[in-house]
Parts: structure tokens; C-alpha cells; sequence
């Protein structure tokens, strides 16, 4: 067991670590639409990548009704095992919209021995995930 500050140190070294082994600009907020976000997130339990929609609830439905349409072009041509889950709950009680794709391996970030597993999942799979996006983002925002 670590304590808070010890398990901040080991999460603060992955995504440096992270960074380093994939230096490269991702995406993340920078979608320039509103409330729909790229994330990475690894825990002690698991990891995965996700687009968020957090936006008022009518922005949400608009969006997300898009990003439904083309489901199975993401599915055929980029991330065939993505989840599409319109209500999606957050640890927070905050209620969003989330496609996401999660590692299926046992993986924690408080374990070294996975973290090239997870790194090599997050490059590969957001890489995917964004070049989807860039390439119908138009549809997306209209």
C-alpha cells in the first residue's frame, strides 16, 4: 500500500514517462468544440482512452446523435471495440456521454511492470482515436 504522496510520485513518473517515450501533442481539450474532450486515465485498477461529452444537455444530444451516426466507421476503420455509452456516470455523480476504449489486461499504475503496456495501448489506440476525429470533425461540430 502506498500512501497519497508516494502514489502521486508514482503517477506524476508515468506521465513523465509517458511523455517522454511518446513525445508528441495530443489532442485532449483542444477539440475546439465545446465540452468534448479526449482522456487518458490509469489507475490502480485499469486504464483506458475516452472522449468525453460534458456540455449543457442539449449541445450533448447534438453531438453525441453525430458522433452515433458514425459509429460504424469508427467501429470498421479505426477502434472496432469501442463502447459507446450515452449515459455514462462519473466518480463525481456528474453524468456525461463517453466513447471509450478500455485496456483489457490487469494493468495499475502503482505497478511499474504494466506501464509500457498501457504506454504502448494509449499511443497506439489514441492515435486511432484522433485520426478519426480529425477526419469527420466537421460532421461532428455541424
Amino acid at each position: 500500500m502506498f500512501s497519497k504522496e508516494e502514489s502521486r510520485k508514482i503517477r506524476q513518473e508515468f506521465w513523465i514517462s509517458f511523455g517522454k517515450s511518446f513525445p508528441r501533442k495530443w489532442l485532449l481539450y483542444n477539440t475546439k468544440i465545446k465540452g468534448l474532450a479526449f482522456k487518458f486515465h490509469f489507475n490502480t485498477k485499469s486504464a483506458l482512452i475516452a472522449l468525453d461529452l460534458e456540455d449543457d444537455l442539449e449541445n450533448r444530444i447534438n453531438c453525441w446523435e453525430k458522433l452515433v451516426a458514425l459509429k460504424n466507421i469508427l467501429h470498421t476503420e479505426y477502434l472496432p471495440d469501442a463502447i459507446y455509452q450515452e449515459e455514462y456516470y462519473l466518480d463525481n455523480g456528474k453524468e456525461i456521454s463517453r466513447i471509450y476504449l478500455p485496456l483489457e489486461q490487469k494493468v495499475s499504475i502503482h505497478n511499474k511492470n504494466t506501464w509500457q503496456e498501457v504506454m504502448v495501448f494509449f499511443n497506439t489506440n489514441m492515435t486511432l482515436f484522433e485520426a478519426f476525429f480529425e477526419e469527420y470533425k466537421d460532421i461532428i461540430k455541424n
